[in-house]
């Protein structure tokens, strides 16, 4: 009697029928969400091949539009939680950009926590990582030459800047800017030949922001966007003092991932031949590859997503738990492909 992958296809219909009229009445779809983003269209494609396809980005090779974004370092935690991440870039050619390397411009004990290249190996991006507040006073200090050497040992392909005034404002033991950013970000320019990546943490940018930073020779604009981690938020939490709850509107204000996606197009279409920067990483309230795939496809530049949380709580597990993550998202970022179309 024949069989499908050693099962007797009478007996394994007979169970899949069952399980079809016991689940039923939890099947029903009538009430709930319905992702009104997307056309499904299910006749033009069969299924999609589980083999990667190579794209280039950031000057590197990925097999997988999924960025593992900036989180954390410095920690006992950190050291599991970024070598199961950068093992995960290196099975599955992500890109990758580390927490803040501010403590490593302090000394080089926590280095091994950053020191992912040997494992990611030499393929896809990896990028460092510095807040304004670092380089606006490496700059005051004429010692902008570490960032290179930062750079350098971590054998990084660049830099990520992270924009944050109101998370230092918010941060109990944060730095007071002495200029605004933009004029931190074109020092750096000025002074290093590899790439940087501009990014803000949990709040986003506005359009005139975006049309500022879309006129920069920046390598990527990642969004950072409000609806993930908050790291405004995140410092309110940590500040006991009951006062600093006059400044918590602060927190709730910013720009959504596709709030973004819409206003980077925009400004696409307003600059013209004035846009210099190459690629944009859509990060921020990415809760899943729906989203990701929506923003991707919708953008007029070359985009993969980021996610933080949602690897972040996998890879403080194990390597198991967010490798299974990973594969899972890339194979329903595949059936995205060939079936749905954004509206």
């Amino acid at each position: 009697m024949s069989s499908v992958k050693g099962v007797n296809i009478i007996e394994q219909g007979e169970e899949r029928k069952s399980a079809h009229i016991e689940l039923a009445a939890n099947s029903q779809t009538a009430g709930n969400g319905l992702d009104r983003r997307f056309n499904y269209e299910p006749l033009f494609a069969a299924h999609p091949s589980t083999v990667a396809r190579p794209f280039s980005f950031l000057g590197k090779t990925m097999q997988a539009p999924i960025w593992v974004s900036s989180m954390t370092g410095g920690t006992e935690a950190a050291y599991k939680i970024n070598h199961n991440l950068a093992r995960a870039c290196a099975e599955f050619g992500l890109g990758m950009g580390l927490g803040s390397c501010r403590v490593l411009l302090e000394g080089s004990e926590r280095f091994p926590d950053f020191d992912l290249r040997p494992v990611m190996g030499n393929e896809a991006p990896f990028f460092a990582n510095l807040g304004i507040a670092q380089l606006e006073e490496l700059i005051d200090n004429n010692e902008l030459q570490k960032v290179v050497d930062l750079v350098g040992a971590l054998q990084a392909d660049g830099l990520i800047v992270h924009v944050n005034p109101f998370q230092e404002f918010f941060q109990p033991e944060g730095d007071i800017f002495k200029r605004a950013p933009m004029e931190t970000i074109l020092a750096v320019l000025d002074h290093v030949k590899f790439p940087v990546i501009v990014k803000e943490v949990g709040q986003g940018f506005g359009p005139q922001s975006i049309e500022a930073l879309l006129q920069l020779p920046i390598a990527a604009l990642d969004f950072g966007a409000y609806g993930g981690t908050n790291f405004s938020l995140l410092e309110r939490l940590r500040d006991s003092n009951s006062y600093n709850e006059i400044y918590e509107p602060l927190v709730y204000t910013g720009h959504t991932a596709f709030e973004m996606t819409d206003l980077v197009n925009a400004a696409i279409e307003k600059l013209g031949d004035k846009v210099q920067c190459k690629h944009i990483i859509v990060s921020g309230g990415i809760k899943n590859f729906s989203d990701g795939f929506y923003c991707i496809q919708k953008l007029q530049m070359p985009a993969v997503y980021g996610q933080a949380y949602e690897l972040l709580k996998r890879a403080s597990q194990s390597y198991e738990d967010v490798r299974n993550y990973i594969q899972k998202s890339l194979e329903a970022y595949r059936m995205a492909e060939a079936y749905l179309r954004i509206k």
